[in-house]
């Protein structure tokens, strides 16, 4: 089962505003059938997603948000507090490592990020390719052992395990019991990477999103609903 794509959802989304104070935000509105509740999250652009679940309405989804219009004041100025990182990355640049951001900097003719150090071209004005390239092999060495142990401790079998390049998906489980990760699951602290990993773990008992399955998750992970707001907010950052 597929989770978290971000934006492949039906109908046409359909937009309104909010006032906040002396702010007009823009809301979306998009339905998605395997929502379980509605939804708010703030997007990088300033506009408020609203994901309405199968059997939700416009007239409540608006309801919900003007019910959490503090909750957006809070979003505004947390985003207005986080670094940018820009689509180039160079010395001096945060990036998100394990959860924590961490500058880039330059040491002996390397480049380095908290622990980690990457000889590049001296030409290397983005350096970006050159830490990304770092990034995915350190989590192709590190998520499939972690799938592994996690597995294990729940009595979960897995087939394979496979580290990609995904651009709408943290992660998947097919029927055939292969589980593929992001690899910008490094990017994430410890109790995020491993709530994806369980989530796709529980897809080997419920291929679906259901009640059982949503148990499933909550009984291997408490704290699930923690992970899920950590990377709502830290979304535009990572990547």
């Amino acid at each position: 089962m597929i989770f978290d794509r971000f934006f492949r959802l039906k109908p046409p989304p359909k937009t309104e505003s909010l006032q906040i104070g002396s702010r007009s935000v823009p809301l979306l509105f998009v339905h998605h059938p395997r929502a379980r509740r509605y939804l708010l999250r703030l997007l990088s652009d300033g506009v408020a997603r609203v994901t309405i679940p199968r059997r939700g309405s416009i007239s409540a989804a608006r309801d919900f948000a003007s019910r959490n219009i503090h909750w957006l004041e809070q979003q505004f100025q947390l985003q207005a507090t986080q670094p940018k990182t820009g689509s180039n990355w160079g010395l001096g640049t945060e990036i998100y490592f394990r959860g924590v951001l961490v500058r880039i900097e330059a040491e002996g003719g390397k480049i380095r990020f908290d622990a980690e150090q990457i000889k590049v071209s001296a030409a290397s004005v983005d350096l970006r390719p050159a830490i990304q390239k770092h990034l995915r092999k350190i989590a192709g060495q590190e998520l499939p052992a972690r799938v592994q142990e996690l597995a294990a401790f729940h009595g979960i079998d897995v087939v394979r395990v496979s580290v990609r390049n995904q651009k709408s998906r943290w992660g998947s489980c097919s029927s055939k019991g292969t589980i593929s990760l992001n690899w910008w699951l490094i990017q994430t602290p410890d109790f995020v990477r491993d709530y994806i990993i369980l989530h796709e773990l529980a897809h080997r008992r419920q291929m679906n999103h259901s009640n059982k399955f949503w148990q499933a998750v909550e009984q291997s992970c408490p704290d699930y609903l923690t992970a899920e707001r950590w990377l709502k907010a830290s979304q535009s950052l990572l990547r």
